[in-house]
């Protein structure tokens, strides 16, 4: 397991997924304090607020710490700045052509890992020169690949064709699944809905507890035609199977999803009308606890599994 945690200078090969309105720098220091990798998730931040992030984080630890940037993002130029300034050790990219910005990175000595959800991505960001690939299956919670492969699929299937580290996402919350993601060919595991509901995630009180509510389910991936998304089924979900029903345009569905919906849900905690992106291991997740408590309790639950694993007969 020695890619993940050279690569990146951490203890366990464990990341913090850099989610929107959920990873601000008290979830990103608090993770990287605890031996895993803390990520910054800049997609929900005016430029100056990232700054303010960065530099609270730098405060907050003295271990290494990431910020996830979409490509999607408007004002990508600024946070890039922002990232070579401040000398940010690594930056996970999302949503887009890695090719842009992975150059000019690593010119600047920063450690790129892009995410994607396919083989045929994962290849690409390969060949443009990243350290690692993220690979994601469908179980995620939020922005999500329209393929539909699920985590047990994709990363044996990237892992075959890959030649540089490999980080399992989607589905995993314990320790048991970062040790099913490592024997199925990871290198390591990000963890997104887990930390979403810890105690120093930047999410709405009410949000962190529709994740503890949710059960199987309760999540389901919708608006594949803008960007698959999955989401908590809620009032905001129901008007949108409502207008699936009428075979809606794209540009129907970008106006009933209309601004900020994410915000209002996830930051403001408006459960009817706003947008709740989770993970379907939300099913499995029962307390808000400090992100520090989770990696601890993730790693002994690893190692307790990896000894019982050792124990099976041979067959």
């Amino acid at each position: 397991m020695g890619n993940i945690t050279d690569l990146f200078g951490i203890q366990y090969p464990l990341i913090q997924g850099g989610m929107i309105w959920n990873s601000g720098w008290r979830l990103a220091s608090a993770v990287s304090n605890a031996g895993g990798l803390g990520l910054i998730g800049a997609a929900s931040m005016y430029p100056e607020v990232l700054v303010e992030h960065v530099q609270k984080c730098k405060k907050a630890t003295d271990k290494p710490f990431g910020v996830n940037i979409p490509m999607l993002y408007p004002n990508i130029e600024e946070h890039m700045k922002t990232i070579v300034d401040y000398k940010v050790p690594i930056v996970f990219t999302s949503a887009g052509n890695p090719k842009l910005w992975t150059a000019h990175l690593k010119k600047h000595n920063i450690k790129v890992v892009h995410v994607v959800s396919s083989v045929k991505f994962a290849l690409k960001a390969q060949e443009a020169g990243v350290d690692a690939i993220v690979a994601e299956g469908f179980e995620a919670g939020g922005h999500n690949g329209r393929e539909e492969t699920t985590t047990m699929t994709l990363i044996p299937m990237v892992k075959e064709q890959l030649k540089i580290p490999l980080i399992a996402a989607g589905g995993i919350g314990t320790g048991r699944g970062m040790l099913a993601a490592m024997v199925l060919g990871a290198d390591g595991v990000q963890v997104g809905s887990r930390f979403a509901a810890s105690e120093e995630s930047s999410a709405h009180q009410l949000f962190k507890q529709a994740i503890v509510d949710a059960k199987e389910g309760d999540t389901v991936l919708t608006l594949k035609e803008l960007a698959p998304v999955r989401l908590i089924k809620n009032k905001f979900y129901e008007q949108v199977a409502q207008l699936y029903q009428t075979s809606p345009s794209p540009e129907q569905l970008k106006q009933l999803l209309g601004r900020a919906r994410a915000k209002r849900g996830m930051f403001e905690g408006d459960l009817e009308d706003g947008e709740l992106e989770i993970g379907q291991i939300s099913g499995l997740i029962h307390d808000i606890k400090p992100a520090g408590q989770i990696v601890a309790e993730m790693i002994a639950e690893y190692n307790l599994a990896k000894k019982e694993v050792s124990l099976l007969p041979d067959l």
